[in-house]
């Protein structure tokens, strides 16, 4: 049988690879770049200013906490829920699927907000009971990761379910005939085959974690050495004119998620040429 040769674009296809190229350019690469650039505008000196600071270093810290707790909690809250979604059915299931996307519609200020409502110490729902209890949430760690959860919530179950879909379920069902546990069953046979939408959801949700800003700074009271993240410490430094630290803070959050992408990106493809 013959192969079929694919026709040779023409001219508007060209124009929209470059209206794409254009797009791209003006609004993800260009501005990257500049971050880069006015980083190492004077060598090193930024950066090193920045990891030389211990209150700068404590807010990294505090950063790479948060999103690494917040996206093993979504990790797990992620696949449960779109095996719950795909696998089975029950009322109300398009309401909680519409649901899941909330965190992505409104907005993390709103987010924060919400969560001072419920959980503040003073006047929340469960504010004052926690705080009786000697946990507090608003203004402290805890109330960090909930925001930063919050708002990364839905990416890693907006990954898997597609995936799981396309699967269907004959494979765990053979496997189930065989005497196979639900256990085993999703260890040998559902997790492998969803294991690189899992992947992508973390990494989109690690970085998605490590650049949040809005619901944050409502709950965290940007205290310094204590609930300052990087990110509040980004916008601190900016406005109070020394835009190098700022730059340098952006600068380590954004190759935290680009190298993330890069490395996953790099894996898959040789997974793929075994």
């Amino acid at each position: 049988m013959a192969e079929r040769t694919r026709p040779a674009p023409g001219p508007t296809a060209y124009v929209l690879r470059l209206l794409v190229v254009t797009y791209l350019v003006l609004l993800v690469i260009w501005p990257v770049s500049l971050v880069v650039t006015n980083t190492f505008a004077h060598g090193d000196e930024a950066l090193r200013s920045i990891l030389e600071d211990p209150d700068l270093v404590d807010a990294l810290r505090l950063t790479a906490l948060a999103a690494v707790v917040a996206t093993a909690i979504n990790t797990v809250f992620g696949v449960t829920v779109s095996l719950l979604l795909v696998r089975t059915v029950f009322p109300g299931k398009r309401i909680l699927s519409a649901l899941l996307d909330l965190p992505l519609s409104v907005s993390p200020i709103v987010v924060g907000l919400a969560l001072v409502l419920v959980y503040g110490g003073r006047n929340g729902w469960f504010g004052p009971t926690l705080e009786g209890a000697g946990l507090q949430v608003i203004f402290s760690t805890p109330g960090i990761i909930m925001a930063t959860a919050f708002v990364s919530l839905p990416l890693v179950i907006r990954e898997v379910v597609p995936v799981l879909q396309e699967l269907g379920d004959e494979q765990e069902q053979a496997a189930r005939s065989l005497g196979a546990s639900g256990t085993q069953t999703f260890w040998r046979i559902t997790l492998p085959s969803i294991k690189w939408a899992v992947v992508y959801g973390v990494v989109l949700t690690l970085a998605r974690s490590l650049g949040e800003f809005g619901a944050v700074k409502v709950v965290s009271g940007n205290v310094l050495g204590e609930t300052r993240t990087a990110t509040l410490a980004v916008e601190e430094k900016y406005l109070n004119f020394d835009q190098d630290g700022a730059y340098a803070i952006a600068f380590l959050l954004a190759s935290v998620s680009v190298l993330a992408i890069v490395v996953v990106s790099l894996l898959r493809s040789r997974e793929a040429h075994r």
